[in-house]
């Protein structure tokens, strides 16, 4: 690895790390509201507030004239699947702990890494293989299928987990031409108009209630907020406009199967925010469901060392 290859790794490891960080105090909110409000109201008012950010980064890096991009399609597609992997992922805040939603949503890391072969053409070794099985059997202990704790809405984490991490090749792909500004900005406007489209259509075929949490916070009708409620939604639109910016950039700098691994640092704000907010202690399987899932991607993180050129004077450091 040369040292330009090695500082770009740096670079979008340390800036998806602080993204992780950032994107954890949305969490916390979302959850925070989901009891009295949508989902789609959640999103389009975060969304809202992120629009002009987003436009701000776009103009910094290069220029408003970007947005006009030859790939419009592509990078529609890719904030399609977002806007799925994250309204799924909030759905799921409801029903769930949010220590427990949040680490089976990372089994992203380990999913990217193990389809970065066919999507990427990156070589995918025997050891990733093993940390799936691995990151799957941490699923398993925190799922609990057959003793009768299984909650349906843990299968939307893992929805989000499995689109989340199509998305995250996606922006690598994709970044080769497009600017990380550029993808958060197409994301951000497929989650305004996604959102928006959801809730018009949820009251126009009269679908507004559910009995099970998570429907009910997806077709809850949109209610005029209390003040703090409507600062904290608009404050998501700074949170998600400056972590997806982050979170791009990490993904377009950096290799996709090493830089994910540190969205494992994610599973530490989670359970942190969960219990000072919401009063919830993790059962002792989410807790080992988690080792086992960080196991997975430490197993994907430990590279062999490479062995040192020969040199005339082997006695000279490097």
């Amino acid at each position: 690895m040369n040292r330009w290859t090695a500082n770009h790794n740096l670079m979008g490891i340390a800036s998806l790390c602080l993204g992780v960080l950032i994107f954890s105090t949305q969490d916390a909110i979302i959850k925070a509201v989901s009891a009295d409000y949508a989902v789609t109201q959640a999103i389009v008012t975060r969304s809202s507030v992120a629009f002009p950010i987003l436009l701000m980064f776009v103009h910094w890096e290069g220029g408003i004239r970007q947005i006009l991009s030859p790939r419009f399609w592509a990078l529609s597609f890719r904030g399609l699947i977002l806007l799925v992997a994250y309204t799924s992922y909030y759905l799921a805040f409801p029903a769930l702990p949010l220590a427990e939603a949040i680490v089976l949503f990372f089994t992203a890391p380990f999913l990217v890494t193990f389809l970065a072969s066919p999507i990427l053409g990156e070589r995918v070794q025997l050891k990733a293989v093993i940390a799936l099985f691995v990151g799957f059997a941490g699923v398993l202990v925190i799922l609990k299928p057959g003793f009768g704790f299984f909650e349906p809405a843990a299968l939307l984490s893992l929805l989000s987990a499995t689109t989340y991490a199509l998305a995250m090749l996606f922006a690598r792909k994709l970044g080769v031409s497009e600017p990380a500004s550029v993808m958060a900005f197409y994301q951000n406007w497929v989650y305004l108009l996604g959102a928006a489209l959801m809730a018009i259509t949820f009251h126009l075929t009269g679908l507004t209630t559910a009995d099970h949490p998570s429907l009910a916070f997806l077709v809850r009708p949109w209610s005029w907020p209390d003040a703090l409620s409507l600062v904290m939604m608009a404050a998501c639109g700074v949170i998600a406009a400056v972590a997806m910016s982050l979170l791009t950039q990490a993904y377009r700098m950096a290799d996709a199967s090493l830089v994910t691994v540190f969205e494992y640092t994610g599973m530490i704000w989670g359970p942190l925010w969960g219990f000072l907010f919401f009063a919830e202690v993790p059962p002792l399987t989410t807790l080992l469901g988690m080792l086992l899932i960080m196991a997975a991607g430490l197993i994907v993180l430990v590279r062999p060392r490479q062995p040192r050129p020969a040199t005339a004077d082997a006695g000279l450091a490097e």
